[in-house]
């Protein structure tokens, strides 16, 4: 086994890449909310769907969305062996450094927030990105997709909604405990700016979320 493998298969260094996989995920996410909040333009979807058509042809962005798969990859595949080794060895989940009865409940938690996660994401995917992607959607009025009526329609479903909104919650917490444990195990933390990458985090984390949890909570009460 090389160095290579033997660093980044080691605890230390799984917990490496969760954290540059964790933080390159963080900035999908901005990216994400402000290209979605078009939906909330009163011009029945045409911003939304010429930004969906953009996304979905301009061959940078495909280029990239290989990059953010293998991101999403690396950052499940080792949460999951994480768990397991920390399961194993019955030691605390996986960054932060003490112990059980001192850490918060997202720590404690992150294995079922991240299933929570995972499951919502590939409904998720299915229902707009596979749908985009593969599936016959028709183009309005301006000849682009209608991605925008997809979006309206799921949205009326409650348990969608329902689902959707469980999920931002459990990103929430999995965000709240992951932002400043990516930090520290980086080496980024000191009694002087610890605090700040903790509170810049909570608010990170909740307003990331309550953008994304509005916008079922918005097309479902209007319907």
């Amino acid at each position: 086994m090389s160095w290579f493998t033997k660093t980044f298969s080691s605890t230390i260094g799984r917990k490496v890449i969760m954290s540059i996989t964790g933080l390159f995920l963080c900035s999908f996410l901005v990216v994400h909310l402000i290209g979605n909040l078009q939906l909330f333009k009163n011009d029945a979807g045409q911003a939304f769907n010429i930004y969906s058509e953009f996304m979905g042809h301009n061959p940078v962005i495909r280029t990239l969305e290989i990059v953010l798969l293998l991101g999403f990859f690396f950052h499940i595949y080792d949460a999951y062996m994480l768990t397991s080794r920390n399961k194993s060895a019955r030691s605390v989940k996986y960054a932060v450094n003490h112990l059980d009865q001192n850490s918060n409940w997202s720590s404690r938690n992150m294995g079922l927030l991240g299933t929570v996660i995972l499951v919502f994401l590939l409904v998720h995917l299915y229902n707009f990105f596979w749908r985009a992607r593969f599936g016959d959607i028709p183009a309005d009025s301006y000849g682009n997709e209608n991605l925008y009526m997809v979006v309206v329609e799921s949205f009326q479903i409650w348990w969608y909604v329902l689902l959707y909104v469980i999920a931002m919650a459990a990103l929430c917490f999995h965000l709240i405990h992951g932002f400043a444990s990516a930090f520290q195990t980086l080496g980024l933390n000191h009694k002087k700016y610890t605090p700040a990458i903790k509170a810049i985090g909570y608010g990170f984390s909740i307003l990331v979320c309550l953008g994304f949890a509005a916008m079922p909570l918005y097309f479902f009460f209007q319907s």
